[in-house]
């Protein structure tokens, strides 16, 4: 019997991370299956063998995707000969939606079965999205508990997973081995700066962080700012340099440890703000794009919170502050106000546990796994 064939596109780091989990748990069963199409090293990393450069993809905002719209085409164009050429068993999308419900109308009308895992975030915005899947997808696997009751009205085929951080967040190391790894004191506060895993977002956003930085008492806290493999170190280096703030750590490929060790942490809007309140460490949301990507998305946004952990909780738990607030002098006041505050410290540390709860203990990768099972073998 020839082996089985997925066709995966995960566009972003998260979504990398988030399908390298269900990649182990498949292997960990000994199927024969071969995996391919847009992903990166975390999925490589067992067995997966990608048909385009991931970095390519890293980009976002309405406008910034129009500048690079020709690549878009060309790769839905490779895709779709894919598909005809030699159509595989499944294609399975993960997030990124803006070229993953093109594919998944390209599939479909090729009659190649989708399972659609961790889908678009359409009760944000562009709800008519809720139809495509519907009509373009064989299944669904979801990864917030509250899309359920959308698919359900719907009449969606679709199954809640649990959310993939439960597994993916490991923290190997102490504040101890923190503190020695990266010459850290460790009689300082420390302060921990996330700024995003595309270039386009260190750009706007860590300028802003380092006017931040340079607010603050150097002698009461330790300034960590973590770089994320898809980021330019060139760039990166080059911000800093620019910025004049000394003393800075760069932390690479320890953005777990950074989060649970930090006294607080100053994030960029995206997934890794799911995964700093599951550390239960208080934390300020922070996001800037284009004034014209950002006056558009005001157009079509339909809730109030751009923080997952807001939304999924429906309570304004962490603060966030948005495209012209998200200044430098706004973040260091906001940063001091809850560190200099221990009830308001507390508070956010409390609410931040009812995040495990409403998560779930499911486990991400064998529920998602049992589905591409019956869907690839039924």
């Amino acid at each position: 019997m020839s082996n089985k064939r997925i066709f995966w596109i995960a566009g972003e780091n998260s979504g990398d991370l988030h399908a390298s989990i269900v990649l182990k748990e498949l292997k960990k069963r000994e199927l024969q299956i071969d995996n391919s199409g847009i992903g990166g090293s975390k999925m490589e990393a067992y067995g997966f063998q990608p048909v385009f450069s991931f970095q390519r993809f890293s980009v976002m905002g309405f406008i910034e995707v129009v500048k690079h719209i020709s690549f878009f085409l060309k790769v839905e164009k490779k895709i779709n000969e894919i598909f005809l050429s030699t159509p595989p068993d499944l294609v399975i999308l993960v997030d990124y939606p803006g070229l993953n419900m093109r594919i998944a109308k390209i599939a479909s009308k090729m009659n190649i079965p989708v399972l659609y895992f961790i889908c678009p975030q359409f009760w944000a915005w562009k709800y008519n999205r809720i139809f495509k899947l519907k009509k373009y997808t064989d299944h669904i696997a979801y990864i917030l508990p509250f899309e359920g009751k959308y698919f359900q009205k719907h009449l969606i085929k679709a199954t809640y997973v649990g959310h993939p951080i439960s597994e993916e967040i490991e923290v190997k190391l102490s504040r101890d081995e923190m503190a020695k790894h990266n010459s850290l004191a460790q009689d300082k506060k420390w302060i921990g700066f996330l700024p995003g895993s595309r270039n386009i977002e260190i750009k706007k956003m860590l300028p802003e962080y380092l006017e931040a930085i340079k607010k603050f008492d150097h002698s009461k806290y330790e300034f960590l700012i973590s770089k994320a493999p898809t980021v330019s170190d060139r760039l990166l280096k080059k911000i800093i340099k620019i910025s004049g703030v000394k003393n800075i750590r760069i932390i690479e490929h320890k953005n777990y440890e950074m989060m649970k060790h930090c006294d607080l942490l100053v994030v960029t809007s995206g997934t890794a703000t799911i995964e700093t309140a599951y550390t239960g460490t208080p934390f300020i949301i922070v996001y800037k794009t284009s004034k014209s990507s950002y006056e558009l998305g005001k157009r079509f946004i339909k809730i109030g919170r751009i923080g997952l952990p807001n939304i999924v909780l429906d309570k304004d738990i962490i603060p966030e502050l948005i495209q012209d607030e998200a200044s430098g002098e706004r973040i260091y006041n906001m940063a001091k106000s809850i560190l200099d505050s221990p009830e308001e410290y507390d508070r956010i540390s409390s609410e931040l546990k009812n995040l495990h709860e409403v998560l779930g203990s499911r486990s991400t990768s064998v529920e998602t796994a049992n589905i591409i099972e019956r869907m690839l073998y039924a």
